[in-house]
């Protein structure tokens, strides 16, 4: 028999589903998590997890009605943003069961995110679980899949290197930096958008030295969260144009669909700073920066590929590491399933024991040790058995006809009928 997979759903939008400008007014802060689970509580739905990155706004619950649940999270996501469910639900993902589960595996290992190994997302997870915890929203099913998805994600970051292909990126763009500017001390930045390697680079420049920070978004409440993340100060984009006067380092990462640098407007900054040199990062994708801001001296413009060629191992041996590190999910999507097999033939078991020492309370009659006497031999004659029955489930062999048999030769049926009360009450 088949296990049935755990009774949770991931519904959301990610980097791949949605656009920019859709998910980017989706994002959930803090502050708003309670609104969402409010909403998501009233369509019956108890247990739940809100997970708000820069890659993706989804949610992770155990839903009572199954086939609403999509319009339920389009629901609680859309609401404080003006959206109706039914304009959002044709952008949503869903994944069931298994599927869930190593949906869950992937993102707190990092390989779901826009940068493979970025190693935020793990922390950005045990944030919402607290959220969710605080908000009296967790509860036992959600607690066994992330737990079991921290430990695969420890397995991910201690076997293989995963990690260091986007740090070795964020370190590269830093070690350009200096050797442009030197000592950072005295120098501004600016940092365009929330794309997941921007805000390395950002954080990484930050314990560099760097001593003043701007972040600018389309999203004033989005640019506030990263600003207090990075001790930065923020700002709408129409503040580029002064922002970068300032800049002696640009990072941007915001990928809006036209270039928000163009070789016109930097010339034009390049001569109000006196040619002072700047060190432009373009992380987005589509670019933000135009190309042809590479003609102009004294702006240094890198993208990923530049980083890439200047680190080591560069794509292929990330490449190596993210293949090792899926084999890894997968070997724990097995190992998930299985125990959840063998839990499934505990009710099986601990209704067999109960009947077993009832009838060994009966044989040996009322004394002062029944009890002990009769959880002693019980224990002893069904610990074969027992081993036998976490076998079958583990191999999906626990099936109704099995538990049929079981049944039969122990005579459980019968006792249910005749001696119900004794199994009911547990004595």
């Amino acid at each position: 028999m088949t296990v049935a997979p755990p009774p949770i759903s991931v519904i959301g939008v990610n980097h791949r589903t949605c656009p920019d400008s859709l998910r980017e007014r989706l994002y959930v802060d803090d502050s708003e998590v309670a609104a969402v689970i409010g909403t998501l509580r009233i369509r019956g739905v108890r247990e739940a997890l809100v997970l708000s990155t820069c890659d993706r706004v989804e949610v992770t619950a155990v839903f009572q009605d199954g086939p609403m649940a999509p319009l339920t999270v389009a629901t609680a996501l859309g609401a404080p943003v003006g959206l109706r469910g039914d304009e959002l639900v044709p952008y949503l993902y869903r994944h069931d069961g298994g599927d869930a589960v190593r949906h869950l595996f992937r993102v707190a290992s990092a390989l779901d995110s826009q940068v493979v190994g970025e190693p935020q997302v793990l922390g950005q997870l045990k944030a919402a679980q607290r959220l969710s915890q605080d908000l009296g929203a967790w509860g036992p099913s959600l607690d066994h899949v992330l737990q079991a998805a921290y430990a695969v994600a420890k397995r991910v970051r201690t076997e293989t290197r995963i990690g260091e292909g986007a740090v070795s990126l964020a370190a590269a763009a830093v070690a350009r930096v200096q050797d442009l500017h030197g000592d950072l001390s005295e120098r501004c930045g600016l940092l365009i958008g929330g794309d997941e390697l921007a805000l390395m680079v950002a954080r990484q420049l930050r314990a560099a030295g760097l001593h003043d920070l701007t972040v600018l978004d389309r999203f004033r409440r989005r640019a506030a969260v990263t600003a207090a993340e990075l001790e930065a100060h923020h700002g709408p984009l129409d503040d580029l144009a002064g922002a970068l006067d300032r800049a002696d380092v640009v990072i941007a990462g915001l990928g809006a669909g036209r270039y928000l640098i163009t070789a016109e407007t930097m010339e034009a900054v390049l001569r109000r700073r006196r040619r002072r040199p700047v060190f432009l990062l373009d992380m987005a994708v589509p670019a933000d920066i135009e190309p042809a801001v590479h003609r102009l001296d004294e702006a240094y413009v890198y993208d990923t590929g530049d980083l890439e060629r200047v680190t080591r191992e560069g794509r292929a041996g990330r490449e190596a590491e993210a293949a090792r590190a899926e084999a890894l999910v997968e070997e724990a999507v097995a190992a998930f399933d299985q125990n959840l097999a063998v839990r499934d033939a505990g009710p099986d078991i601990a209704r067999l024991r109960n009947h077993l020492e009832a009838q060994i309370r009966d044989g040996i009659g009322d004394g002062p040790d029944a009890d002990a006497i009769a959880r002693r031999v019980a224990g002893r004659l069904l610990h074969a058995p027992s081993e036998t029955m976490r076998r079958r489930a583990a191999a999906g062999r626990l099936d109704d006809e099995t538990r049929g048999l079981i049944a039969e030769l122990f005579g459980l049926d019968a006792a249910r009928g005749t001696a119900g009360g004794a199994e009911g009450d547990g004595k």
